[in-house]
């Protein structure tokens, strides 16, 4: 039986999460913590795997993408397949170009890449705040690669003055490459980048620094997440796309007692197609599949008796903008999970993937909506075609219904989140689908 996750313990949980994962390489980091907490193994992909029936285990590729799963409690339990959750662990952002200092009128600016489809009026005069990954050679020689987090306000794109863009609130179009260089100060001469990182790398107790390399590094608004409305009806943040379906996820199977073969799946790179090592078109998963597997299942056998419930939130119904939606799928926050589905395959529900994710739902008493693209209108995608493609296993994408997607500030029901969760800890311990 699913349990129902009491609401504020869950959601403070949630918040926190947030706020400590605000690139990929630090949500993973949460994860395997947690993992960790709860008595998951570690494996390492460059190694021999020993797995144990019950035993729970996870593997990390990239430092960005993630696979936790618990192992069937017998031999047998490989014919009724893998109950699957996967979501993605990036988000639309600013990331810092490799050379990427600039000095203009006396103002030290980093050049920065777009990723992804960023909405980006709203990442205007927003206190900024730097993170990611940076990798190190050591006095020794050996290479080595440290998470960052400056953790604070270093930078912000100010808005040009009204008085001076008279149709800023009419006619405004964004150049990426001029108008989005961050303001890190006041300088009279250019700034070495790298030199910086060392500086904050040794101030947080990083000993025996040779010299910064490379790294991949992000901006991301220090708002700290929240609860809001009059009644705390909503979480706002940064990331919920798709951070919340990770955390979700992973609440799901921590709670899970042992039985079918459970596996979450978090994939880096949805935002830019999925197509790298450790994208969800990328290898992972099938690699995964043939070192699980033993030898004597019939591989075939196993995906066809499997679900993948790809989780990654849904447009809900903005007040303001109702007629961007079909009149009869406006998901509401606070009304339920979405099932989504789109008949050109952009997602892969088919009738009787959503017959069973209703069924799961129904179980543990929570609503479902549904939502369907205006015909008019085109529609986003997910891993979850790309998985179904790739493997063949029945797949339904679903999601938590949110506001103002691939902004630097997002905003879902308080109430969907654990809702969610609840259904997914329902499927985890299924032992017929």
């Amino acid at each position: 039986m699913s349990n129902n996750f009491n609401k504020a313990v869950f959601n403070q949980a949630l918040l926190g999460f947030l706020d400590a994962s605000p690139t990929p390489f630090h949500a993973v980091q949460q994860m395997t913590d947690l993992l960790d907490l709860s008595g998951f193994q570690a494996l390492d992909e460059r190694t021999v795997w020993q797995l144990a029936p019950g035993a729970g285990y996870y593997t990390v590729r990239n430092g960005s993408s993630i696979i936790a799963w618990r192992q069937p409690t017998d031999y047998k339990g490989f014919s009724k397949g893998f109950r699957f959750t996967g979501a993605h662990t990036d988000s639309p952002c600013l990331k810092v170009k490799p050379q990427p200092e600039m000095l203009r009128q006396g103002y030290f600016q980093l050049g920065v890449e777009v990723y992804g489809g960023v909405l980006l009026n709203p990442w205007f005069d927003r206190d900024l705040s730097l993170a990611g990954r940076v990798t190190v050679r050591d006095t020794q020689g050996q290479l080595v690669s440290h998470l960052i987090n400056f953790d604070k306000p270093v930078a912000i794109i100010p808005s040009l003055a009204i008085h001076l863009d008279r149709e800023a609130n009419s006619a405004r179009s964004i150049n990426a490459q001029t108008f989005l260089p961050p303001i890190l100060g006041q300088l009279t001469s250019k700034a070495d980048f790298r030199a910086l990182l060392k500086q904050h790398l040794t101030d947080q107790g990083v000993d025996n620094l040779d010299a910064v390399l490379d790294y991949e590094l992000a901006f991301y608004d220090c708002n700290k997440a929240a609860l809001v409305g009059l009644d705390q009806e909503f979480i706002c943040s940064a990331r919920l796309d798709n951070l919340l379906s990770c955390f979700i996820g992973l609440q799901a199977l921590l709670a899970s007692a042992a039985g079918p073969g459970q596996v979450l799946i978090c994939n880096d790179h949805e935002e830019v197609g999925s197509a790298s090592a450790c994208g969800a078109q990328g290898p992972l998963l099938s690699q995964w599949l043939e070192r699980v597997l033993p030898a004597e299942v019939n591989r075939y056998e196993v995906l066809a008796n499997s679900l993948f419930i790809s989780a990654d939130n849904a447009h809900g119904v903005h007040p303001n903008f109702a007629d961007r939606h079909d009149d009869n799928h406006g998901p509401q926050l606070n009304k339920g999970p979405v099932i989504k589905i789109n008949a050109n395959q952009r997602y892969a529900s088919n009738s009787e993937t959503s017959a069973l994710f209703r069924h799961l739902a129904e179980q543990v008493g929570v609503p479902v909506q549904s939502f369907v693209v205006r015909s008019d209108q085109g529609c986003g995608s997910t891993i979850g075609p790309i998985v179904a493609t790739e493997t063949g296993i029945p797949t339904v994408d679903v999601g938590v219904p949110q506001f103002a997607m691939h902004s630097i500030r997002e905003t879902a029901g308080s109430d969907d989140a654990r809702n969610l969760a609840r259904i997914l800890q329902g499927f985890y311990q299924t032992e017929t689908l």
